[in-house]
Order: structure tokens, then sequence, then C-alpha cells
């Protein structure tokens, strides 16, 4: 009976495969990927320690390709800006201006203050 789990092909490795290795001989490089969706004859599956410490010999290029379905890590900038727009929406707002019988914005006139999205409004009666 033969196990549903590819297998890396690594001598002696029995880990679960996450990568496919191929090799583009007429370019002098090494393609490593997602886990293709069968075997190829001329492809190798790798697990996760072996396709991280893959290495090509001298003068050939290892080419990684991202696998588009994992979840991807949000890099320095990405969490920099939400750092940012945290701190702009946690910044005061400023007070409308009374002068002049309206406020800055033009916002309605029972408008008292604004943080946020929320609004405080007058009260009718006043």
């Amino acid at each position: 009976m033969v196990s549903p789990v590819r297998r890396c092909s690594r001598t002696a490795c029995g880990r679960p495969a996450v990568a496919t290795l191929t090799y583009v001989y007429a370019d002098s490089t090494a393609v490593l990927g997602p886990l293709a969706t069968y075997a190829e004859p001329h492809c190798y599956d790798l697990c996760a320690e072996h396709s991280e410490r893959l290495t090509a010999p001298r003068g050939w290029e290892v080419v990684r390709l991202a696998d588009a379905s994992a979840p991807s890590r949000p890099s320095g900038d990405d969490l920099e800006a939400l750092a940012n727009a945290v701190r702009e929406a946690a910044r005061p707002q400023e007070r409308p201006n009374r002068q002049g019988g309206g406020n800055a914005r033009g916002a309605d006139p029972m408008e008292v203050a604004r943080r946020g999205h929320l609004r405080v409004l007058r009260s009718p009666d006043s």
C-alpha cells in the first residue's frame, strides 16, 4: 500500500513534501516553487527544511517562486502604515469654528464635537 502523502525526495528524509524543485539545464537555473499538483519524473519534492537550505551549483541561479495560497507575512511597511492609521484615528479632532455661524467643515449645525467616526450632537431642545 502506498501513502497518499508525498515525501521529500532527499535520501533518508521521510518528512512530507511542501515544495517542488525543477532544474532548467539550458538556463543553469534551479526553480523552487509550491508543491506541484502531481509528481513529475524529473522534478524533486522537498520538505520545508530541505527547501529552505537549498543551494545550487556554482554558476547556477536559484529562483524561488512564492506560494500564492500561503498567507503572506506583513512587511515592515505594512506594520508601519497600520500604526500610522491607528495614531491618526486616535488623534483628537479640531474643534469646529463657531465664529461666522457655522463650523469649519460645513457639517450639521447640531454637531458639537467629533471623535473618529462618532459625533456629539446638541440637544434639539437647546
